[in-house]
């Protein structure tokens, strides 16, 4: 991988230091932020997942919370005024944003949607958020992914329950 996507290029653009690191990425290996964090070698905290969901079947919203995270749909349509808020099919996230399923990011959408930056997250000193490709995360500061995209920080995740070995 070159390391060089709309995303990359997008932070590049807005002047913000952040270094490029790749993972092996295994599509059918489940969780893709806690394979990304255990390849990097990181606490899964500090591994920011991207999703994208809908509020109210009408307002696209780009979320990104700890990948050992799970989010709290509720919240999220209270943020927009809605009533619930649903994930968005790959393909139709994929026309909004130009990433492909696995490859989502905040940073260099086609369409820019409303980011939504955890709370938590903004504890961490660095984060590694999707790049833009799968496989591929870039490191920044929590504060500069927010400022970059105006996201509105909030608590809309809380740690997932730990899965148990089968």
């Amino acid at each position: 991988m070159t390391g060089r996507t709309k995303a990359t290029e997008f932070l590049s653009a807005s002047g913000v230091a952040f270094s490029v690191h790749d993972y092996e990425y295994a599509p059918g290996g489940g969780l893709i932020g806690m394979q990304a964090a255990s390849s990097i070698g990181v606490d899964p905290a500090c591994v920011l997942k991207t999703l994208v969901v809908e509020v109210d079947r009408t307002t696209p919203v780009c979320l990104v919370v700890p990948a050992d995270h799970k989010v709290n749909f509720k919240k999220v349509a209270a943020l927009f005024g809605g009533r619930n808020a649903r994930m968005m099919s790959p393909e139709k996230s994929a026309g909004l944003t130009g990433f492909r399923s696995g490859g989502t990011s905040p940073f260099g959408q086609a369409t820019p949607l409303p980011v939504v930056l955890s709370s938590t997250a903004m504890a961490q000193p660095r984060v590694y958020i999707n790049a833009g490709d799968r496989g591929l995360v870039v490191c920044l500061a929590p504060a500069d992914a927010q400022k970059v995209v105006d996201a509105r920080v909030a608590e809309i995740s809380a740690p997932a329950a730990p899965v148990s070995p089968a």
